[in-house]
């Protein structure tokens, strides 16, 4: 992607990007699995780790607090964080877009215990990589840097 990556996503309201640890396999497993699910290719992806990430949501308190511990969601102007990013994203696959929308009546400090319990042990149970996940030539249309 070249610089109007940045750009594009602060000026388009509409674009929907998950931002990621990129060296997580659990989270590169979950991103696995909603690119296949996003038929429209409606969600763009980019990695906590690159410049693009640092550039447009530096400014947000919880990421400077806690860069990598977590998944963001930014929608529509908002930036969603844990759980909620997870079932925010969920419900942008049809498949899923009911059982996520059912979990978000679970108060948000029970379900982030959960992911918390999850995110904690991530590089334990499923490791880490030693670099950022490259997208595929197939994937690249969908990734910001």
């Amino acid at each position: 992607m070249n610089s109007n990556s940045r750009t594009e996503i602060n000026t388009k309201k509409s674009k929907k990007v998950i931002f990621f640890d990129g060296v997580c396999n659990l989270c590169n497993g979950f991103i696995d699995f909603v690119i296949v699910r996003d038929l429209q290719k409606r969600i763009y992806y980019c990695s906590l780790q690159s410049v693009t990430a640092k550039e447009i949501v530096a400014h947000k308190e919880q990421l400077i607090n806690h860069p990598f511990s977590t998944i963001y969601y930014y929608d529509q102007d908002q930036l969603y964080s844990k759980s909620t990013a997870i079932l925010k994203i969920l419900q942008e696959l049809p498949k899923y877009r009911f059982i996520s929308s059912v979990l978000l009546y679970i108060p948000p400090v029970i379900r982030d215990r959960c992911y918390h319990l999850i995110a904690k042990n991530r590089y334990f149970f499923l490791g880490k990589k030693n670099t950022c996940r490259i997208p595929s030539v197939k994937e690249q249309s969908q990734f910001l840097y």
